[in-house]
């Protein structure tokens, strides 16, 4: 057994909502990480660390975007050992991370329902069931685009082959798909002649990415684009299955109002600024 004493305990959750913009896009989940780890440290922001021989800094990510696709709704927790004001974290944390990596939101973790500390919520990571997605294919017409969209819609199953952690799979991704458009408006006002779709994608196992809907779309209306797509993940969380559309998975922690931790304190959440913009530098998946 490690000599010393025990870590501190946890006072407070907070749960980080940040972007990937720009260059910082092709940066590693892993190097994000510790780029988090040393920013923290710099803040001045008292984060718990783990017991045993290598204490770590209790940060986790869910739902992390693959490397090389931008992101405008990645999320992390990060556990405390005194309470913090969660706009002052928000503001010091983005101040000492570098531009590409910006802190959007952050909100104390809720314990349940207001007036019902004994209810816990489900795990953060459940709340993220659908990510919408914006891929910009340049050097396509938007007719092809819509007709190949329609065909992919209209299929009861597409089936496509990538290689995962467990070797070679097949597997359907028109099931993931909750919804599929042309965007007219955003493609009309692009720079040069493109197309681009926005998607609602459930999350499932394997996941299914943005490239295989490409693949997908590829098989079902031979839609070949020229150049890489560019991708961005406008938002992630609960799907409404009547709306088609995405809540905010931050939502029930701010009904609290009440962070989390090994002992409860007291501290107020901050709501994300409104029509944050979606990066429009992504590359492809």
């Amino acid at each position: 057994m490690p000599e010393g004493p025990a870590p501190a305990p946890v006072i407070q959750r907070l749960r980080v909502r940040y972007a990937k913009r720009g260059r910082l896009r092709f940066t590693s989940h892993r190097d994000i990480s510790r780029a988090v780890e040393r920013a923290v440290r710099r803040a001045g922001i008292p984060v718990a660390f783990s017991g045993g021989f290598t204490p770590h800094p209790k940060i986790s990510y869910a739902g992390a975007a693959a490397t090389g696709v931008a992101s405008e709704a990645e999320y992390l927790e990060i556990g405390l050992t005194e309470t913090r004001d969660p706009a002052r974290v928000r503001a010091d944390l983005d101040a000492a991370l570098p531009p590409g990596l910006d802190i959007l939101d952050v909100v104390p973790a809720g314990t349940g329902r207001a007036g019902d500390a004994a209810v816990r919520p489900a795990a953060f990571a459940d709340r993220l069931e659908a990510s919408e997605w914006r891929i910009r294919l340049d050097g396509v017409s938007r007719d092809a685009v819509a007709a190949a969209v329609a065909a992919f819609m209209a299929a009861g199953e597409i089936e496509v082959e990538r290689l995962t952690k467990k070797g070679r799979r097949r597997f359907d991704v028109r099931a993931a798909v909750s919804s599929c458009e042309l965007d007219r408006r955003a493609a009309e006002a692009a720079d040069a002649p493109c197309a681009i779709l926005r998607m609602v994608v459930r999350h499932s196992t394997p996941a299914v990415r943005p490239d295989d809907i490409l693949t997908g779309l590829r098989q079902v209306a031979d839609l070949a684009p020229p150049s890489p797509p560019l991708v961005t993940r406008l938002a992630q969380g609960p799907l409404d299955a009547a709306t088609g559309g995405l809540a905010d998975p931050l939502d029930p922690d701010r009904e609290t109002g009440l962070p989390s931790g090994d002992d409860a304190g007291t501290a107020g959440g901050v709501r994300p600024r409104p029509g944050d913009p979606a990066s429009a530098d992504a590359v492809s998946a």
